[in-house]
C-alpha cells in the first residue's frame, strides 16, 4: 500500500484527525495536486484553527498559486495563532514567510 492509500485509510478510521488531514495535504502537494492539497489545508484552518503547522504550508501553497493576498492573510493569521499557542518557533517561521511574501525579505 502506498503512502497516500495508507493515509486515506487512516482518514476513514478518524475523519477529523488533524494530523492525518495535514499529512494528506502534504502528500497531495508533493504529488502536484494543488487543488486537493488546498482543500485539505483550508478544511484544517476551518475545523482546527489551532493546528499551527497548517498556516505556513497553506500560505506557501497560496503563493505558489499566485494568490498573494491570500498568502499574506494566512501568514498573518498563523502568526496570531502561533502567538496564542506560545509556539515561538512557528511564529518566527510565519513572520519570516510574511516578510518575504510582503516583499520585505532580507535576501533581496
Amino acid at each position: 500500500m502506498d503512502r497516500l492509500a495508507t493515509l486515506e485509510s487512516f482518514l476513514r478510521d478518524d475523519p477529523d484527525d488533524p494530523f492525518t488531514r495535514f499529512a494528506l495535504a502534504q502528500e497531495h502537494a508533493k504529488r502536484g495536486d494543488a487543488e486537493v492539497a488546498l482543500a485539505y489545508y483550508q478544511g484544517l484552518v476551518r475545523d482546527h484553527p489551532g493546528y499551527v503547522g497548517t498556516y505556513y504550508h497553506l500560505g506557501a501553497l497560496y503563493r505558489a498559486l499566485g494568490r498573494d493576498d491570500d498568502a499574506l492573510a494566512t501568514y498573518r493569521s498563523g502568526v496570531e495563532v502561533a502567538t496564542a499557542a506560545g509556539d515561538a518557533h512557528a511564529r518566527a517561521e510565519l513572520q519570516g514567510a510574511l516578510l518575504e511574501a510582503d516583499g520585505l525579505g532580507f535576501d533581496d
